[in-house]
């Protein structure tokens, strides 16, 4: 009888590690615009929840990189302090860890020009809440492509990458976790 108990409780520990990498997603920057001059991000953003584990993906052509840099170099796009740099045309980036992460493109002129983003990043696994439960924050009228931090959030479009990398918020994490260890109390009981 605990052979069959285990068996039922390792295929339950199966599935939690099977499906709940599946949370994750990518996002295309910009969707088909891609990472350019003249796209609004912030837009682009404002219908977006992104968390850790995620993944954004930025397509552009020759003449861009993507330059992770800090807060204060984002604000007022300055150039050579990069945390990260690409200019290979397709980079990806990993959400590894909650808080604000920003990127600009290195080329001098062109995050004043809009090439800039910044996306807040929560802990918990990807999850949407419902349409218009955020607040927003108006355009900037000084020229700057801020963000909005608590955006209304709706189900994102992106794919599923099955790569999930931080998972131990994740409601349905718990759910799984739980049953195991009921199945395993009642079969050792």
């Amino acid at each position: 009888m605990a052979g069959i108990g285990a068996r039922i409780v390792g295929l339950v520990l199966v599935f939690g590690m099977v499906m709940m990498p599946s949370l994750a997603k990518d996002y295309t920057v910009g969707d088909t615009s891609g990472w350019a001059t003249g796209v609004d991000y912030t837009t682009w953003t404002s219908d977006k929840t992104f968390a850790v584990g995620d993944k954004l993906v930025f397509n552009y052509g020759s003449g861009h990189t993507v330059d992770e840099v800090s807060g204060s170099d984002y604000k007022s796009c300055t150039t050579g302090n990069s945390i990260t740099s690409d200019s290979s045309g397709a980079t990806t980036i990993p959400l590894k860890t909650a808080g604000t992460h920003y990127f600009i493109c290195g080329v001098v002129g062109h995050c004043g020009m809009g090439m800039k983003l910044s996306v807040t990043v929560g802990s918990g696994s990807t999850a949407a809440a419902p349409a218009g439960k955020g607040a927003s924050t108006p355009p900037s009228t000084d020229g700057s492509n801020t963000t909005v931090d608590t955006p209304a959030v709706t189900t994102p479009t992106a794919t599923s990458t099955g790569l999930g990398t931080s998972l131990s918020s994740s409601p349905i994490m718990a759910l799984m976790t739980t049953a195991g260890v009921v199945l395993s109390v009642l079969v050792l009981s």
